[in-house]
């Protein structure tokens, strides 16, 4: 009896794991055929792009105006809320985050995905698509500059709320109704 168990057990073992390593092949598969789709995608839309009104340089900074506040604005709708909420709110917000962060991950990869590959053969069209240098210089600066000056403001908030909860709890205890450090302690 406890054989024929443990050769259950050895068979449907290793179908679970044979079945890991094929969908771990499949996802492999369905990963490198997305990410090739989109670099085409990417070098065919990438000239007609830059060639609109305002140049690379317009379109470098549209993207990274993108990213920083695709970023900011995802990592708000993750920390906000409380989580036990109810079940449609908390989906909405996590579709929103994703959607946010997504956002800020193809404006970089599009940005990078224009510019030519190392391993690329001169008959395919891979050369230099003119303008994605000053792209990729624009999309820089205005990730750093952007992104430092969000960082700021945002830390300038939570210091002027931590400051003011301090400043209201020091009135409560000047009042005599907040807890006294030894009575917090004592529960």
């Amino acid at each position: 009896m406890t054989e024929k168990r443990s050769e259950e057990f050895r068979l449907r073992e290793g179908l679970g794991i044979a079945g890991f390593v094929i969908t771990l092949v499949g996802a492999g598969a369905v990963l490198v055929f997305v990410l090739g789709a989109w670099k085409a995608f990417v070098r065919n839309t990438a000239p007609t792009v830059l060639d609109l009104p305002g140049g690379p340089w317009t379109f470098g900074i549209l993207c990274g105006l993108i990213s920083v506040f695709g970023v900011f604005s995802g990592h708000r709708l993750l920390m906000a809320g409380p989580y036990a909420e109810a079940r449609i709110p908390r989906v909405a917000r996590s579709a929103a985050t994703a959607v946010c962060w997504g956002g800020a991950l193809a404006s970089l990869s599009y940005v990078l995905g224009s510019l030519p590959g190392r391993n690329c053969p001169s008959y395919r069209a891979c050369a230099y698509i003119p303008g994605t240098g000053s792209a990729l210089i624009a999309y820089a600066g205005t990730t750093a500059v952007v992104g430092w000056l969000v960082h700021r403001v945002s830390n300038t908030r939570v210091e002027k709320r931590r400051a003011l909860e301090r400043e209201r709890v020091r009135k409560m205890r000047k009042k005599g109704k907040g807890k006294s450090r030894a009575a917090a302690r004592r529960g």
